[in-house]
């Protein structure tokens, strides 16, 4: 599952990589997740969320692919 990954204009180009239980997440968004108990969100400096993605990995390349910084949040 991927969404659309805006980029910004900003001078901050670092953003967080984290683990999402998909029981945490909205019902609509539940819905469309099959197979999968954990999700990886990929946030601004902000706490915006720019992405969901089913892999870590994927997660990283994904902010890498658009000029970000990712750093993993524990």
């Amino acid at each position: 599952m991927q969404e659309p990954f805006e980029t910004s204009t900003r001078d901050n180009r670092i953003v967080y990589v984290k683990a999402v239980d998909v029981s945490d997440l909205p019902t609509e968004v539940q819905g469309k997740i099959e197979g999968l108990e954990q999700l990886y969100a990929v946030h601004d400096s902000d706490g915006q969320q720019l992405a969901l993605v089913a892999d870590r990995k994927l997660a990283f390349v994904l902010a890498r692919q658009n000029d970000y910084a990712p750093v993993p949040v524990h």
